[in-house]
């Protein structure tokens, strides 16, 4: 139903040779209902106090599509400081582009005013860094990344305004750019990542023209801060989709400048089966809306590294543990001089790894304290990823499996005995204290 009144959308744009198409309910198909509360309160209270007022972007886009959205932004002609007016539960954010949250209870609803069509500052590579230069809608429009995000829908009329063919893009399933490609790259490199990120997610081919330039201007992200780099990782790793992103990514060129240690990572014995295995457990969790780690998704994408530098440092002479720290150390140096990630999630991905060589204590005490460490499920979880790519024995994680969910009793027969010359079993000798005092326990085990 919905591409049949698509169909009829894309006729009416060919016969009137593009512009501002008005395209009414009878044709899309989206009405009020389609609408959470909380977006329609805030297009509903900027007209009543006399502003224009559009549901914007992804969101229009997502209701054509027939998924549903996640955000619901909207566009006006109010500057900044006549939205705050009108919502007293709001707040202006930022300085390179004005922008501001109105809040209802736990939901963000994102505000922007219509961009103009003057010049924005700019860096030497184009990069655009400030852009507060307001306009009309057409010119908000014209500014837009996407033809398939550049549409806008009133709730009151019930109305989509289209001014670049986004619906029948959309009918043909393609992603293309707004202006000149390689301009719009230049003004923002990120584009190029979310060009790869949404066509991956929402089934779309990226347009042979949008897609062209793409190659040669990735190392335009080299200019990008690490602070945005970031913020499109999240969404490409939660994207429900993040695999085909990421290999969609690698085939355009661009995970030097977002992700460069994949090629050494996919080039490591196991190393595409465990970033494969990863990144599909977890958009396979999120399409089934089940709570995914952050700081578990980072731990599998820099677990490679980690090793590879862990094993080449005990092969050096380094003691075990200390060697995976140290190993860990270097890894985060690296990795943030592309890809600052917060220290909220790098101290989850630590404890995860730093937990993998006590899953391998089968013996005495040690697997009763390991279960009551507050991260163990997720250093277990992580153990099962390990054991699902090869890179260490099935029973090894069978074990953990079969022993967390066991009784004190059977716990306490499953525990590895140690065999006869194994370290574990070296018996703790006394050794005389000075003047024949109190003999000092040596434990010989390492």
């Amino acid at each position: 139903m919905i591409r049949k009144l698509i169909g009829r959308v894309f006729r009416l744009n060919k016969q009137q040779g593009g512009g501002r198409v008005v395209i009414p309910l009878k044709r899309h198909g989206i009405s009020r209902d389609h609408l959470p509360t909380f977006a329609l309160k805030t297009t509903d209270q900027l007209q009543a106090a006399g502003y224009e007022a559009y549901i914007v972007g992804g969101a229009v886009r997502d209701l054509l599509l027939g998924k549903d959205p996640k955000d619901f932004d909207v566009a006006t002609n109010a500057t900044p400081e006549e939205v705050h007016k009108v919502f007293r539960r709001s707040r202006i954010i930022g300085r390179r582009f004005k922008l501001v949250h109105v809040l209802f209870g736990d939901e963000v609803v994102e505000v922007s005013t219509f961009r103009g069509s003057g010049d924005a500052m700019t860096d030497d590579a184009g990069r655009i860094i400030r852009d507060n230069t307001w306009g009309s809608q057409e010119d908000d429009a014209k500014r837009r990344d996407f033809t398939v995000n550049a549409l806008f829908y009133d709730p009151n009329r019930e109305e989509i305004i289209d001014f670049h063919g986004g619906v029948a893009d959309i009918e043909k399933k393609r992603m293309a750019m707004i202006g000149v490609p390689a301009v719009r790259y230049r003004e923002d490199p990120v584009r190029m990542l979310r060009a790869v990120r949404l066509a991956a997610k929402l089934g779309l081919s990226i347009d042979p023209v949008t897609r062209k330039p793409i190659r040669e201007l990735a190392e335009l992200l080299e200019n990008v801060p690490s602070s945005r780099l970031f913020d499109e990782m999240l969404k490409l790793l939660f994207s429900g989709h993040s695999w085909v992103c990421l290999m969609q990514l690698r085939d355009e060129g661009l995970h030097h400048g977002f992700f460069p240690l994949l090629d050494k990572m996919m080039a490591m014995p196991h190393g595409e089966a465990f970033l494969r295995t990863a990144l599909e457990n977890t958009d396979r969790r999120i399409r089934e809306d089940k709570p995914v780690s952050a700081g578990y998704v980072f731990a599998s994408l820099l677990w490679l590294e980690v090793l590879d530098n862990w094993d080449k440092r005990k092969a050096a002479g380094e003691k075990p543990m200390l060697a995976l720290f140290s190993a860990i150390d270097e890894v985060e140096a690296v990795q943030e001089e592309k890809l600052a990630i917060p220290r909220r999630y790098g101290s989850t991905t630590k404890e995860i790894w730093a937990l993998q060589p006590r899953f391998e204590h089968r013996s005495g005490i040690k697997p009763f304290r390991l279960l009551e460490h507050p991260r163990f499920r997720a250093g277990y979880d992580f153990l099962c990823l390990r054991a699902g790519s090869g890179e260490v024995e099935q029973e090894l994680a069978d074990w953990w499996t079969e022993f967390q969910a066991a009784d004190g009793q059977k716990r306490e027969a499953m525990l590895i005995r140690p065999q006869a010359g194994d370290p574990a079993t070296k018996k703790r000798r006394r050794r005389r204290g000075p003047r024949g005092g109190a003999g000092v326990a040596v434990d010989n085990a390492q």
